[in-house]
């Protein structure tokens, strides 16, 4: 059976410290979803920069027709998933790059400084960014946990890449 590549909580201690976090951050959670703070687009696109990197199947779905319902077309959501901005709108570029590289840094919390996002987008927006990026974390992390977990009882026939 081949090695699960996929990136996983290392511990439950990090797993509680996501949920710890998003307990604590519940209305402004709670308020980015429901299109406070961010465009639902320009959201969906940080989402699916990050979900690209960590390769979570389940959210890769469910934030694939989120983008959609948001009103991203087919052909962005797959070239972002694919890794690709190209169809991006140019004032997003900053944020999705800089999300891509927390993610491609091991999506530690404190992994990238954000000040070049309060920078470029002011504190209120840069702020619902990081929002948005821990929330996809904790998702990415704990289905591909999941998917670990399945990988390891089935032998290596389900959850796998």
């Amino acid at each position: 059976m081949k090695p699960f590549r996929k990136r996983t909580y290392a511990g439950a201690g990090d797993f509680f410290a996501d949920l710890r976090f998003i307990a604590a951050n519940r209305r402004a959670l709670n308020r980015l979803m429901h299109g406070g703070g961010l465009d639902p687009a320009f959201r969906e696109r940080v989402m699916l920069a990050v979900t690209q990197v960590n390769d979570c199947r389940f959210c890769i779905h469910a934030h694939g027709k989120m983008a959609r319902e948001a009103g991203l077309p087919p052909d962005e959501v797959r070239a972002l998933l694919g890794g690709s901005f190209a169809d991006c709108p140019e004032d997003e570029l900053p944020a999705l790059m800089w999300a891509r590289e927390w993610a491609g840094a091991g999506c530690a919390p404190d992994a990238l400084p954000e000040g070049p996002l309060t920078d470029r987008y002011g504190a209120e927006t840069a702020r619902a960014l990081v929002l948005a990026m821990r929330l996809i974390r904790a998702g990415n992390l704990t289905g591909n946990t999941v998917d670990r977990f399945l990988y390891g009882v089935s032998r290596g026939r389900l959850g796998g890449d």
